[in-house]
Order: C-alpha cells, then structure tokens, then sequence
C-alpha cells in the first residue's frame, strides 16, 4: 500500500488500497499539472498522459471532433485501451499510477468498463470556463483550435457526462491546492466499479 510522500508539507492520509487516480476534465482544466503533483505525493507512482498515448499514432490519427464518426470513436478508446494497459503494467508490479485525459461525455462508461482494477478514484477537474480560456491563452499548445470551444466543451462535462468521482471546481486553486482537496477525501473520488459474474463452470 502507498503512503504520501513525508517531505510534502500537506497532512498526512493514511494507507490506501487503491492506486489507481483517474484525473479527467476538458482540455486546459490543469490535469497534467495537477496528475503529476499528485504522483509525486506518493511513493511510488507512475503519471500515464493519454496526450501520450495519442502522439504514438503517426500517420492515420482520427481525432475526436463535433459530429465525429465510428472512426474517431474507435482511436479514442484505443488511446483508453493503451492508457489503462500501460497502468496496469505497473500496477502489477506494485505502483501506484494517475491516468489523465479528456473523458467527458457518455464515453465515460465504456472507460471505466476498461478500467482493469475494481476499485479507483476518479477526479473531474471543473474550473470555469473563463478560467479554461484563460489558461489555454497562456500554454504553448492549444486544446481547441479550429474545432471545438471552451463553451462546447464544458457542456458536455457539465451535461453529458455521469456525475461518478469528485467534481473539483478548481477555479480558485492552485494545483497543489487541487492535489491537497483530492488528498483530504479520498472517499469523495472512490468509484467502486460492477463487473458483470462469470457464468457457472459446466
């Protein structure tokens, strides 16, 4: 079991039996920042970026977009598929791992039918969306561009998506302060998943 990393000045928790974090939220919500503080407070922990995942695809990439197709559907849950593949390697051999991508929208069932642990916290990260605005203006990369916006966006968080885990509005948080609120209630973000029994033997 993991413990937090004593030479952080935030209060202690206690062990935990579930080491698998799931940081969602829309694009320029801070869940890279906030995932990686987060698994530098552990001992042992591995960040998985589902951003990563993506850039692995060279040539054929479909990326989500309004109105998006089978096709597009398909390589978002194989970015999912990879993620959750790359975290349970390293779950078997004893780490603890924070997965971070965009999953917002009914998407949301089929991953955590991927999720290959029965138990995990799951955190939204729900800023504003003129604090989203605000941030994606300052980073070198955009998450928008030419074919969604900040508003579209966090209609599906906010409308679409199943209220599963912790909902953060981290609009007036630092990420240290986001990582210190996910730490303090490990109970608000655990997600206990159902996973349908297999059928007698013969």
């Amino acid at each position: 079991m993991a413990r937090t990393r004593s030479s952080y000045g935030a209060a202690r928790w206690q062990d935990h039996g579930v080491p698998l974090f799931v940081i969602s939220g829309v694009p320029a919500a801070g869940k890279t920042t906030v995932a990686l503080l987060l698994a530098g407070r552990l001992d042992r922990a591995v960040c998985v970026s589902g951003d990563a995942i993506r850039a692995m695809v060279v040539t054929g990439r479909a990326d989500m977009r309004p109105g998006a197709g089978e096709a597009e559907l398909r390589q978002l849950l194989l970015r999912y598929q990879g993620a959750l593949a790359v975290a349970a390697v390293y779950l078997d051999a004893g780490f603890d791992v924070v997965v971070e991508d965009v999953i917002i929208g009914p998407v949301l069932r089929e991953f955590l039918a991927l999720v290959p642990v029965a138990e995990l916290h799951l955190v939204f990260l729900d800023p504003d969306p003129t604090a989203v605005a605000d941030r994606d203006r300052g980073r070198g990369k955009t998450g928008y561009g030419g074919h969604w916006d900040v508003g579209q966006l966090h209609d599906v968080l906010r409308l679409e998506t199943p209220r599963r885990g912790l909902w953060l509005d981290s609009t007036g948080l630092s990420a240290e302060q986001a990582v210190d609120a996910i730490l303090g209630d490990l109970s608000a973000s655990m997600v206990r998943l159902t996973r349908p029994s297999s059928p007698p033997a013969p």
